[in-house]
Parts: structure tokens; sequence; C-alpha cells
């Protein structure tokens, strides 16, 4: 395993992070989740990231039960806060980063993961509704109570992180990191989001590598969706992943094969691959349903891939990747949640 500083912070981040989006607490039984964690510990990976929202909950309940017994300071444990959580909440302050949330949140956060603090904690999402002041003036009393060392940011536009940044400052706490979902076919972050970060000195841990397994080449132009796969779980991802199915996207994904063999990768690991070559990024977000997707992801730790087959990777895709800027902002709440 490779490690990586999280933008200029001191804070070692393995560069393949496990993530339990989507599987903890939802789509896999607890012992085969504990199973692809421990085969994340064994893989040489020390970070992780989750978020309350995940699974009602759950998904930090069955991390910090698979991390039981580690030795904590050999860890980094990452979670976020904005959506609301339980089975039933019906609260009108269960949703968004107000003050009120953030510290009834993180105190959640940390009994599900039975720890007494998370090395990042992130704002799930940009809060329209509540003063950015009184967001960042809550994660800096978060952090002074010992719970939270370090701050980030999930899909936020760079003019977003640009306030927050200035505010940390005056408050005398790091934010340090922004979560967006960054790949081969989904490249908003590029041209405003990476540019801003890496002047103010934040790393990105990109979610979706893979484009929700389209970049894995399972599925095929013009043919039915593989049964079971998150495509077809209209519980789970399906709706994220259908931006990425059209014909013309999965042909030219078909062509990337070719140019992983001659590297001797997986698609899996040449898409991680990909986009851990671009320099601010600090890690890459993969989960797994199965132990042994472990062991295949983490191959793309410390591949350098060389500027002849970045250059056909570009050729392959040319024309089906977005790149729209505006369309960082796309998944911000408009409205109240609750």
């Amino acid at each position: 395993m490779e490690f990586r500083y999280l933008g200029n912070s001191g804070l070692q981040i393995s560069e393949i992070t496990y993530g339990n989006w989507l599987t903890h607490g939802s789509q896999v039984e607890n012992d085969v989740a504990t199973a692809c964690v421990h085969a994340a510990l064994d893989a040489g990976i020390t970070s992780f990231d989750t978020a309350d929202v995940y699974a009602n909950g759950k998904a930090e309940t069955v991390l910090g039960e698979a991390l039981k017994g580690q030795r904590r300071e050999s860890l980094e444990i990452f979670t976020k806060v904005y959506w609301p959580t339980g089975p039933d909440p019906k609260g009108k302050n269960d949703t968004g980063l107000s003050r009120k949330h953030i510290l009834e949140s993180i105190d959640g956060s940390l009994r599900r993961l039975q720890t007494d603090y998370v090395d990042l904690y992130q704002a799930h999402r940009y809060d329209l509704f509540t003063p950015l002041e009184e967001t960042m003036q809550a994660f800096a009393d978060v952090v002074r109570a010992g719970k939270a060392h370090y701050i980030g940011v999930s899909e936020w536009t760079a003019d977003q992180i640009r306030a927050a940044h200035g505010l940390a400052q005056d408050l005398g706490i790091s934010l340090v990191s922004s979560q967006p979902q960054y790949s081969m076919l989904w490249r908003v972050i590029e041209e405003e989001v990476v540019p801003t970060s890496e002047e103010l000195g934040l790393g990105q841990i990109v979610w979706s590598p893979m484009a929700q397994g389209v970049l894995s080449g399972k599925y095929l132009p013009g043919a039915e969706l593989p049964a079971g796969s998150r495509a077809t779980d209209q519980a789970g991802g399906a709706n994220t992943i259908k931006r990425f199915l059209g014909d013309d996207v999965l042909a030219a994904v078909q062509d990337l094969k070719p140019i992983a063999s001659d590297l001797g990768l997986s698609m899996p690991a040449l898409a991680i691959a990909w986009v851990l070559q671009n320099k601010n990024v600090s890690a890459a977000l993969v989960g797994a349903s199965r132990p042994e997707q472990v062991g295949e992801n983490v191959k793309a730790a410390g591949v350098v891939i060389p500027e002849d087959a970045l250059a056909a990777i570009e050729k392959a895709l040319a024309g089906v990747a977005t790149t729209d800027p505006a369309l960082v902002a796309e998944s911000t709440p408009k409205q109240r949640v609750v």
C-alpha cells in the first residue's frame, strides 16, 4: 500500500481508502462486510470512510464492529454529516449543517463507530439554508472538543470551498479535504475544484472512481443489464449509474480493455490508478461486496500509468466524459429535506 498526505495537512492516509456506501448494513450481510474490512486491513488499507446516513446509521455500526480490537492510532476513520438518519426521522432539525444537527450527529456517529474521535469529519453536502459561519463554528467546536481532528467537505463547489477555507483559517481549524465524484467518465472537478483545492491546500478523496462499476467493463452496449448488478438495484445505485449507461459510453469503455491488458491491470484497477495520477487526489474510495474484490482493487496502489497509455485512454473516451464544472453542485439540496 502507498500513502499520501491529505492535502497540505500532516495526516497520511492510504491512497486506496475503503468506503462502505451501498454495502454495509444493506446490500451484504454483516459477516461478509466484516470480512471485507479485514481483507482491507490485510491489504494494508488503514483509512476507512463512511457516513451517518449510509443504511440509516447501520454502515457506521458495522464498520465500528469490524474495526473493534484494532489499534485506533493506526487507523484513519472518516465520516460525514448532513442528511437525516434513523428509521423515521421527523425532527425539523434532523438535516443540514446547523449547529444543532452537527453537534448531535457527531455524538451519534462516535457511538455507532465505537470510537472517541474521527480523524476526518465531513460536510456531506453544502447547506444553502444555514449561514456558513454557523456551520464552520460548529465544526470548530467539534474539533476543539477532541471529537474530530480535521474537517472536510463533499461535493462543494470551488467558491463554497474557498469561503469555508477562509472561515476555517479565522477559527484556527484545518479544512483539509474535498470528497467529490471523480472518474475517467466524470471529470467535473478538474476545471475549478482541483485548482482551487491545490491553491488552498485541500486534497481530494474521490468516490466512484469506477463510475459506479461501468469502468469495470461488465456493462455491454446493446445488451441486457447484468442481473443483480448496481444498475438493476432500484434501492441502491441505479439512479446514480444511469448517466453512464448510454451505448456510446459503454462502447468507449470497451476500448479501454486492451489498454488495461497491456499494463497488466484489470479494468477496475486501471480506473482506480487513473484517478490517482491526479496529484491533487489523496485517495480513491473503493468498496467491496466480497473480500476478494479488495485484493484486486489494491493492485492500483503505486501504479504509474505511462504517458502513451494516458493518451490512449483520452482518445478512447473522447466525447463521452462529462466535464461541465456547473455539475459539481447538481446534488446540492435546493430545499429542506424535512
